[in-house]
């Protein structure tokens, strides 16, 4: 019980941080932060797929599943967002 309240507290504290971080963005600087992001998802779903394919338990192996669901519904928004506010930059004819 002792090592999930440490591992709860990193978890909320995480949250909190991130969202004060993300809110505080300008938007001129929401395109390029959505690549970065874009390259962070792709490494957490990496990491989901891995742990979905080791199955030490099958909760694990579900909460895996469901990172690899939400990362990759992540990974393609983040992309079709990213693509759409370049096309605004494109020079139209």
């Amino acid at each position: 019980m002792e090592g999930f309240t440490i591992v709860f507290t990193i978890f909320v504290l995480a949250a909190f941080i991130g969202f004060e971080v993300i809110a505080k963005v300008p938007p001129t600087l929401h395109t390029p932060l959505m690549s970065g992001s874009n390259a962070i998802s792709g490494i957490i779903l990496i990491g989901a797929i891995i742990s979905a394919g080791s199955q030490h338990t099958w909760l694990t192996t579900v909460l895996a599943f469901i990172a690899v669901v939400l990362a990759t519904i992540n990974v393609v928004g983040g992309f079709m967002v990213t693509n759409r506010m370049l096309a605004m930059f494109k020079r139209k004819d």
